[in-house]
């Protein structure tokens, strides 16, 4: 690493990735793209633009394959994670070596995963909160106002940490490291889990849910937050709902979009390992196991 410049792999490059390799380039890294053959050569040839009332309109250059085929610093996987063990493919063991996978994954039982094929001291979960969209190949268009990152490992070295963060701060997004996994996960599945599972059983905005669903929300939450407490995560539901206020009523759940769309959805990351997680601790979650069987989950034992 010369110069602080990193080296980052970026693992579809769609909403979330395809926002992060172009602020990544912009700001001087060296970004490999691994997609399929048709969207890399479409990268190759027009790199990456951006549409952003937060970052501004841009287009940045990036390096394409369908393999990663060196070493990098860092991979940072952004695929659904319905699609994770087929895209992995893409990111043979050997070749990342020491670098570290960054998985920006919904759900809890994912690093586990991971763990169990590539070096279990360069997993690095990651959590974003954006809302970013790929329109075509290449073209994103990132709505919020705001992309934060939090970045967490037990496992990983502090020090390989806090370059990556430094290196997404610098070009873009607030990010931090939090320093227990376990609860930055849970924290997240707190909060996506109601928002994610009402707002794609009713496909309604979160405006409408939160004032015609609101009892059900608020049951939601507190079996959420229960269930994270057990595992040492968050547990205040009071806090979650009244966040859930301050969004605005249009705001959409990444899972309602695929349901539009006709796209498979997380319902077995997000709902389905959360009613694993509540089995394992003997909690009785009624109102999240009624709405996973009612969107179609597949049975969580």
């Amino acid at each position: 690493m010369a110069n602080n410049e990193l080296t980052v792999a970026v693992l579809g490059p769609g909403g979330v990735g395809g926002l992060l390799a172009a602020l990544l380039s912009r700001a001087g890294h060296r970004v490999i793209c691994l997609a399929g053959a048709e969207t890399a050569d479409t990268l190759r040839t027009n790199g990456i633009q951006v549409h952003s009332p937060r970052f501004g309109d841009f287009t940045a250059p990036v390096e394409a394959d369908t393999e990663l085929r060196e070493p990098v610093d860092a991979c940072l996987i952004t695929v659904k994670a319905t699609t994770l063990d087929a895209a992995l493919t893409r990111v043979p063991a050997k070749t990342l070596g020491d670098g570290l996978l960054v998985p920006f994954l919904n759900g809890v039982e994912h690093p586990t995963h991971l763990r169990a094929h590539y070096t279990p001291a360069r997993v690095t979960p990651a959590i974003i909160r954006v809302e970013s969209t790929r329109t075509a190949p290449g073209v994103i268009d990132h709505g919020s106002p705001f992309a934060e990152i939090d970045l967490t490992g037990d496992p990983v070295p502090h020090d390989r940490l806090d370059t990556l963060a430094e290196a997404l701060r610098e070009s873009g997004p607030a990010t931090q490291v939090l320093p227990d996994e376990t609860a930055a996960l849970w924290a997240k599945m707190t909060f996506l889990a109601p928002l994610a599972l009402l707002t794609t059983r009713y496909a309604l905005p979160l405006g409408d849910v939160r004032t015609r669903h609101r009892e059900e929300l608020t049951a939601l939450l507190e079996e959420t937050a229960a269930v994270s407490r057990s595992y040492g995560g968050p547990s205040d539901a009071a806090g979650a709902l009244a966040r859930y206020d301050t969004f605005p009523p249009q705001t959409k759940s990444s899972m309602q979009r695929d349901a539009e769309a006709g796209r498979p959805l997380e319902l077995d990351a997000i709902g389905g390992a959360l009613l694993r997680a509540a089995e394992r601790q003997g909690i009785a979650v009624p109102v999240t196991a009624r709405l996973v069987r009612e969107l179609g989950s597949p049975s969580p034992n």
